[in-house]
């Protein structure tokens, strides 16, 4: 078996595979939310509970509001420095 080479991997095999996975996700997307909508919760079949028994009613909580506008982050950029570049992180 003759090995191949990189560029026939990219030229060959690469695009093949991009139009699977694309078809997959497709196909995925048109046939999950029917299948989802048509399927029973186990639990509900089977036990005495009830299916809105199983949810929890969410609930707001604001913990220590911020006193400052904007809130500083931390990027990872690059800079020049003496004729040199230097990447870390900076805050922003």
């Amino acid at each position: 078996m003759v090995a191949m080479s990189r560029r026939a991997m990219l030229t060959n095999v690469l695009p093949g595979a991009v139009v699977v996975m694309a078809g997959v996700g497709t196909i995925g997307w048109a046939v999950a939310p029917e299948g989802a909508d048509a399927m029973p919760l186990a639990t509900a079949k089977g036990n005495h509970v009830k299916v809105d028994d199983l949810a929890v009613k969410a609930q707001v909580v604001v913990v220590n509001p911020s006193r400052r506008r904007g809130r500083r982050r931390r990027r990872w950029v690059c800079w020049w420095h003496r004729g040199r570049r230097r990447c870390g992180w900076r805050w922003v």
